[in-house]
This record gives structure tokens, sequence and C-alpha cells, in this order.
């Protein structure tokens, strides 16, 4: 059994891509110019191959230079990536319509796929930024990455809309620019998705308020707490956000695996009375527009269906079991779970067509074994479990 997802992430290094070569990357750097007459300077990273793109904000006190490691990385991996540069001090006479400028230069060029976007930023500004083109982009943007800032009413009603939007949130409570931690936990509460993802580098205390991020600029010593500036201190940091990237806009673009945090509200109705039935119902309700729309993990609710058939109550166990095979159809590591529950239960024959299944899944090797685990050990335990499970239905009953 896979231990829940912890709250306050120090460290996430499971599935990174490795670092690229930067030299290999090719990179040019281009004039973007907005509707009001605005250059906005820029740089292209060049993917080997059409594909997938990556449009990057900075914070106000850095410039596009702080992107440009992760952005040499995404290209490498098959990602192409525009970095602007947007002066504070100008934005208000080209915001917003050079975020507009921005998208178009980006999707006009050779070998991007204009309908599989990805937007990163950080900062205040960078994440409003971030959030704004999503907002107003929202048909081709398919993946969010926020570090370190916040955004405007209308960023968070965006959020709270975008209810399959995958989003990675980072931000450290060493933040030199408090609340910034306030207002990184409201984007993340406020946002809808099961898949958003939370990364939260903990300290024993939050820094100490000192002036205000987009203004006065060198005011407020950096610590290293903030936006791109944690890349120094947290060197995993860019892998996760390349990683991220990789599975929103290339594996799966635009879904990521539901998240045990962000599907809270739907994990407790699961724990309700009749609550299987409500989320039962929701995942059909999503499906209609969303086919791979996922509600909750599976291994997070194999955890509360496993607790029921410890204590005895197969019946429920049977009922939650279900709701997780309809969610993960092709996961033999739930049909067992059923195939088990069933025995439990007394009901041979859909203990036999369950576990039976399971083994023909585990063969065909045409999906992992659990959208959580599919190592050589654990397809092993399943098969075994499975095979024990059927050993004891053909027993003779004495």
């Amino acid at each position: 059994m896979k231990i829940p997802i912890i709250f306050f992430v120090a460290s996430l290094t499971i599935g990174i891509v490795a670092a690229a070569e930067p030299a290999k990357t090719a990179v040019r750097n281009v004039d973007v110019k907005s509707a009001d007459g605005t250059i906005l300077k820029g740089s292209f990273f060049a993917a080997a191959k059409p594909g997938a793109s990556v449009l990057l904000f900075h914070q106000s006190n850095r410039t596009r230079k702080s992107w440009e490691d992760t952005a040499r990385q995404l290209a490498a991996v098959g990602i192409n990536v525009l970095t602007i540069d947007t002066d504070p001090k100008t934005r208000k006479q080209w915001w917003p319509g050079g975020l507009d400028a921005a998208f178009e230069y980006l999707i006009s060029q050779p070998g991007v796929k204009r309908d599989v976007i990805g937007i990163g930023g950080a900062g205040v500004i960078g994440v409003e930024n971030s959030v704004e083109t999503a907002r107003r982009h929202s048909d081709q943007v398919k993946s969010l990455v926020l570090l370190s800032g916040e955004t405007s009413r209308d960023g968070l009603q965006f959020l709270r809309q975008a209810s399959q939007l995958p989003e990675l949130f980072v931000f450290s409570d060493d933040d030199e620019y408090p609340p910034i931690q306030q207002a990184m936990g409201l984007l993340y509460v406020t946002a809808s998705s099961p898949s958003r993802k939370l990364v939260h580098y903990s300290a024993s205390k939050d820094a100490p308020w000192k002036w205000y991020e987009p203004f006065d600029i060198g005011k407020v010593p950096a610590t290293g707490g903030h936006g791109t500036d944690l890349f120094k201190g947290h060197p995993e940091l860019p892998g996760i956000i390349v990683d991220w990237f990789v599975t929103t806009l290339i594996k799966t673009p635009g879904h990521a695996p539901a998240d045990t945090l962000a599907s809270a509200s739907t994990i407790n109705e699961i724990q309700t009375p009749g609550g299987v039935a409500k989320v039962t119902q929701q995942l059909i309700e999503a499906r209609k527009t969303d086919p791979q729309a996922q509600l909750f993990p599976e291994v997070t609710v194999d955890i509360i269906a496993s607790g029921h058939l410890r204590e005895g109550d197969a019946k429920t166990a049977i009922e939650i079991f279900k709701l997780n095979l309809l969610a993960y159809p092709d996961s033999a590591d739930a049909h067992y779970n059923l195939a088990d529950a069933y025995l439990k239960d007394g009901e041979k024959d859909l203990a036999r067509q369950y576990a039976e299944k399971a083994l023909a899944l585990l063969d065909s090797h045409a999906a992992p074994l659990s959208s959580w685990s599919d190592t050589e050990e654990r397809r092993g335990e399943i098969r075994r479990s499975a095979q024990e499970t059927l050993k004891k239905l053909s027993e003779p009953q004495g």
C-alpha cells in the first residue's frame, strides 16, 4: 500500500527528467511588439522537433535570464520555450496586450503546436501575467506553473472555474516578500482542479515583511526564497517543473494524475453515507466533457476501501472498489482489489471473474499495473495474490 502524499514537500524527486546539455539548444533573441507599439525582449529556445511549447514570465526583480537553465532543459526534452522580459515600470502601457502579443508570437513559430501550450510565472507580476494569459487563451493552455506570487480577482475566478487544468504551485516560507506564502495558499485552495500540485518548502518561520515586491527593486535583500531564486537553494526544482510540463504537455496533454490534497472534498464525500453514489455520478458527468477526467487518486481510494475490508465491512469495500475500477478500468490492481473483496464477501463467481481479469491485464502488458505503481515487485505481488484467490476458489468446500 502506498503512503498518501504529504502536504508540505521539502523535496520532490520522483520521475524528474534528467537535465539536458544546454549547449545543444538553439536559442535566438527576439523582439515582440505589443499592440501599443511597446517592444518586449524575449528569447526563443527551439526544440529539435515539432511539439508543445511553454511561455515563461519572470518576477519583477529579475529578468528572463532567470528562467534560462529551465528553458534549456525544456527545449532538450522536446518543448519549445519563449521567455519574455516584462519591465514592471512600463507595465501599464503594454498590459495586457503584451501578454497576447507574446502568446501569439510563440504559437506562430514553426513547429509549435498551437493548442498545447504551458504557461509559467514567478513573483507577483509573473504569476499574474501567467494566470491572465491562461485565462485569455484557455482553449490552448494545457498547463500552469506558478511560483511565489498572487493574482487578480478575475484570475482567482479563472482558477476556480478551470476544473481540469493541471496546475503546479510552488512557494517557500522564507520568501522575502510576505505574505506571498498566504497568497500562494489562497491560489491553491481556490483552484478546483483535482490534478493541482503543491510544492511547499517549509522553514521554521516566515520571513519578516519589509517592503512590496513590485516596487523599489533592491530595497529588500534577496534570501533565495522567492520565485526563480529558489532554483539555487533547491536544485531539484527545475527538474520538477520540467517533469510537470513533460507530463501535462507531452505524455498526457492537459492532464496530470489526481492528487490526494487537491481532491480532498471528493475523498471526504466518498467516506460519507451515500457519498460513493454521488461521486460515481460526478465522475460520469465529468467524463462526458473530458473522457480522461479523474476526480481522485486511485491509491487513496484503495486505502479507504482496504480499511473497510480489514474491519470486516466487505460490502462497503466492494462499493468503493467498484468506484475505483470505474475511474481506473485498465488497472490490474483495481481488478484484483475487487476480486479480493468479493471473495471475502462470499461472492465466488464475481471474485473469480475479477481475479482472472487482473491476471489477463498483467499478461497483456497493455497498461501499467496501476496508476501509481508498475514495478516488477508490485506486479509480482498482485500476480501471486490473484493466483492465490483463484486457488482458494478452486478448493473443495467442506
